[in-house]
């Protein structure tokens, strides 16, 4: 169980690394966690900005990403393309499953969250035990589980320190971003997917609806499990 004093230094830092430059909390929190901080990758927008940023300032952050084998193929060319661009290689973490029975009902569709615990959660839980502290690339106006988010936190759930240099921006900010400097993204986003996750529970979004309503669209569901808090509240 982490100290009291643990928690307060780590709430000076996220106190100190607010409206700080993705590059600056990204070297904070590599320096806090030598060889042992990795981005973990969806290759949405934020995390092609960041790997941009990881890669530009040469700052020692490992990439993964959690390869669920129902990608669009529009993300595995992403995928491809960031390497390329960068010079870098992004891990893969897949889930230690059987293959699935093409005779049986999509798991996705007999049971969602137990699809996305097994082929997201339960791989990157595996990824981050090797880890002292994760980066993501959420965003405090993206869902109501993320307004809170800090610049660095504690994550309860994992056990290690969560990294979110992105969290007072805005959208129009990372598309600026990812204009001025060329960093490849996804073209699904041109076709009305801003938020991209497995081809078969992402849909396109229509004006006027909140950027996430693509996902799982029909149910109430709007987060695969990888941020959600601990029940108890305590980060």
């Amino acid at each position: 169980m982490r100290g009291a004093g643990a928690a307060d230094d780590l709430r000076r830092l996220a106190e100190a690394l607010e409206g700080r430059a993705p590059e600056e909390v990204l070297a904070a929190a590599a320096a806090r966690h030598p060889g042992r901080i990795a981005l973990a990758c969806s290759f949405g927008p934020e995390d092609c900005l960041l790997v941009d940023v990881i890669a530009r300032a040469r700052l020692p952050v490992d990439v993964f990403t959690l390869d669920t084998g129902y990608l669009f193929p529009e993300t595995y060319q992403l995928w491809r393309d960031l390497e390329a661009r960068y010079g870098l290689t992004i891990r893969a973490e897949r889930p230690a499953a059987p293959p699935a029975d093409a005779a049986a009902p999509p798991p996705w569709e007999v049971d969602a969250d137990g699809c996305c615990d097994l082929r997201k959660v339960r791989p990157l839980r595996s990824a981050l035990s090797r880890l002292g502290a994760w980066v993501t690339g959420i965003r405090r106006d993206q869902t109501p589980e993320r307004a809170n988010a800090r610049a660095v936190e504690w994550d309860g759930r994992f056990g290690l320190e969560k990294v979110n240099p992105l969290t007072g921006w805005t959208s129009q900010q990372v598309w600026d971003h990812l204009r001025s400097q060329g960093v490849p993204v996804n073209p699904l986003h041109a076709r009305g997917y801003p938020s991209i996750g497995c081809a078969p529970c992402t849909s396109p979004v229509r004006p006027g609806e909140d950027p996430r309503a693509g996902r799982w669209r029909g149910s109430e569901k709007r987060e695969c499990g990888l941020h959600l808090r601990p029940q108890s509240g305590k980060t």
